[in-house]
């Protein structure tokens, strides 16, 4: 698998170990240490994904993917933060974020996160090629343009903001729990963080209205025609 992949830090240890591991697996990796930097380099440049610590000079994370998110960029991204730090995991994936990790990490936890974020992107841009349109009520989702309208009016999701409500729709009528979302999305079998699905399906909701999304107590979420 390849891609060009972003490390934002501001601990040359850690971009050294991001970048080593990401460049054995055959991804190019640029690296940068100073969030407004960070920040323009994202803006004129097509990375396939971004590694983006909270504490940074100049410009947190959190303002970084906040920014991006205002300016319809949906890069996917990963945020590190500090161990333990729940504030901050809730606070970036409210700002936009895709995924978290906390420090300290292991390497082959971080590989798996950015394959996992990488596969899902590259199967959602495959599969698009073959559908078109998927219409539930008046909620219309164009796959191939990654693109969503609801009544009329075009929708701003993050990157995995629109693989979950296309996940939801292509699974219309049926109860998934958060563990099977996970792992269909995030492609995690062996870390359950079923928060990260609670706080996406909640962004979901607000942007829909409330409309098609329904809480299965007990077991998870379906996707309704009304």
């Amino acid at each position: 698998m390849t891609g060009k992949v972003l490390v934002v830090d501001d601990e040359a240890s850690i971009i050294a170990l991001v970048q080593h591991h990401l460049e054995q697996l055959g991804y190019k990796v640029e690296s940068v240490q100073d969030g407004k930097e960070a920040l323009n380099l994202i803006r004129f440049n097509n990375y396939d994904l971004v590694v983006l610590d909270v504490m940074l000079p100049n410009l947190d994370g959190m303002e970084i993917c906040k920014e991006l998110r205002i300016e319809h960029h949906n890069v996917p991204i990963l945020m590190l933060t500090a161990k333990d730090d729940e504030v901050n995991k809730i606070l970036g994936l409210e700002f936009g974020a895709d995924d978290y990790m906390t420090k300290p990490f292991s390497p082959q936890e971080l590989v798996a996160r950015v394959k996992a974020l990488m596969r899902r992107t590259h199967q959602f841009n495959d599969q698009a090629v073959h559908k078109e349109v998927i219409t539930i009520g008046e909620l219309e989702i164009y796959v191939k343009e990654y693109e969503v309208y609801f009544k009329g009016n075009p929708l701003v999701l993050t990157p995995k903001e629109f693989e979950l409500l296309l996940y939801l729709a292509q699974h219309q009528g049926q109860a998934l729990s958060r563990d099977q979302l996970m792992t269909a999305l995030w492609g995690y079998e062996y870390i359950i963080e079923t928060r990260i699905v609670d706080v996406h399906i909640a962004h979901l909701r607000e942007k829909l209205n409330k409309h098609y999304i329904k809480t299965i107590r007990g077991v998870g979420y379906k996707m309704l025609a009304d």
